[in-house]
């Protein structure tokens, strides 16, 4: 009723935003949505550093209390079997275990301790951070029970897989609102073992401060592929709720690789990534509006020449013409534009010939991380990194690769977040950066050469985003 009183120039504003978003719908969506991006702030201010990849999680035997009592037996067992698991670890890998934790003692203790986190997170210039289970990557220590963390795919007792996965869940909350400013928790949910109980708890975590995703299983081993309809009741409740859905690195075939451990970190990107094109392929991004999914840890120089061959198979036909009726209708958009949209990508600590490929691998779906407290992200030397790393970046460029895109996909407090900015972000200067470097309005475009080379429809904005 207040519309009715308001002023004829109200009114008319009024008009034309309706007109605008009645008659032109996402495409122009699309447009505010870049004309945002033009806007970024490209003065000295601290930079909102949001880490994309790190890690949390208590000691295993802490756990108990978050376990309903009817497995407590079973995590005694498991306990026991972590200790083995670390005591193997010692004799095979002993030198590094002990270099490690020694000279990183305090710290490796920002995985369960809250406080000691924060000044890890301080010395880092890190504003913000999404958090994922396994704090311990070395001995494994640090891990939800009964293994539903990043392997969470290989637990065989659906029972089990829930309740190691709620017990952490139960935690994860706890720990997320010591500064829920600062931390987003990834909750564990293994879809594989009971779609309706994964629903279940979803719709128990929508609204719960600190908790903005779920990581389910990369692989699925006997179960129903991800690309089928056995799951999309539950991507229907994770885009109604805005809960983003998350691979993560670390499980693959393992059975395939024997011991030969130099094939597994070949070839372990390729089992985390595969989700992305079993619910891209599927079209379950159409089916599913505000379905938001993350593939973590995998770096990201594997998404160019990939997204070149799908914006092919999708976007100039003619190569493939014995197939090309039957991919009529999988997807309503080119594959390249549901990143950054739809499509995320926590690239973690990204080396320089992947900041450098940014424009082809997606400006605005990357986003850095430092993987902490994992010994293989730049934990502890975070600072250095940043300095080396983004000197020939445009403040722009950096700003949402650091930043930006996270706080997009994970619609996180920028408030909350510019305020621990200002106290301990870095600023452009701090990098060594030029202030005058900026990014070519065509970047993207240029970046994507094959829409020219293949003769594809450029449907974006010549700003580049």
């Amino acid at each position: 009723m207040e519309l009715l009183h308001s002023s004829e120039q109200h009114y008319c504003l009024l008009v034309e935003y309706l007109m605008k978003y009645i008659n032109l719908g996402l495409v122009n969506w699309q447009k505010e949505k870049i004309n945002m991006t033009q806007q970024i702030n490209t003065s000295n201010d601290p930079y909102i550093i949001v880490s994309s990849d790190s890690h949390a999680g208590l000691q295993c035997e802490e756990y108990r209390p978050y376990l309903d009592s009817a497995v407590h037996s079973e995590f005694d067992e498991y306990v026991k079997e972590r200790h083995e698991n670390r005591r193997l670890t010692e004799e095979i890998n002993g030198e590094y275990v002990e270099e490690w934790e020694s000279k990183n003692a305090e710290g490796l203790r920002g995985a369960y301790d809250p406080e000691v986190r924060d000044k890890e997170l301080d010395a880092d210039g890190i504003s913000g951070e999404i958090i994922f289970a396994d704090g311990d990557a070395v001995t494994g220590m640090e891990s939800p029970p009964f293994g539903a963390g990043l392997a969470a795919g290989q637990i065989t007792d659906p029972r089990l897989a829930f309740a190691g996965a709620k017990a952490h869940n139960r935690w994860l909350e706890e720990f997320c609102a010591t500064s829920p400013a600062r931390r987003a928790g990834v909750a564990l949910l293994p879809i594989t073992h009971g779609v309706d109980e994964a629903v279940k708890e979803v719709e128990a975590l929508a609204g719960k401060p600190g908790i903005r995703g779920v990581m389910i299983p990369t692989l699925w081993h006997e179960s129903a592929p991800y690309g089928s309809d056995h799951y999309d009741k539950f991507w229907a409740a994770c885009a109604e709720t805005g809960l983003v859905v998350h691979t993560h690195s670390g499980e693959a075939d393992f059975p395939s690789y024997g011991e030969n451990i130099a094939m597994y970190v070949s070839e372990v990107a390729f089992w985390t990534h595969r989700a992305l094109w079993q619910l891209l392929f599927s079209g379950k991004f159409d089916r599913f509006p505000g379905l938001k999914y993350c593939v973590v840890e995998c770096g990201s120089w594997w998404v160019g020449d990939l997204l070149w061959k799908a914006d092919v198979n999708f976007g100039a036909s003619w190569k493939i013409k014995k197939m090309s009726s039957r991919m009529k209708g999988l997807l309503t958009k080119l594959p390249s534009e549901y990143f950054g949209d739809s499509i995320f990508i926590g690239a973690s600590t990204m080396s320089r010939y992947e900041i450098r490929e940014r424009n082809r691998n997606g400006i605005d779906a990357l986003m850095w991380g430092t993987d902490y407290p994992h010994p293989e992200g730049s934990w502890p030397n975070t600072a250095e990194r940043l300095e080396t790393d983004f000197q020939d970046v445009s403040i722009e460029d950096t700003r949402r690769l650091l930043g930006l895109n996270a706080i997009e996909c994970y619609n996180l407090d920028t408030e909350g977040l510019t305020e621990v900015a200002n106290r301990i972000g870095p600023t452009p200067e701090k990098l060594n950066q030029n202030p005058d470097l900026r990014t070519s309005p065509t970047a993207k475009r240029d970046g994507r050469w094959w829409f020219d080379d293949y003769g594809i429809e450029w449907k974006g904005s010549e700003s580049g985003h």
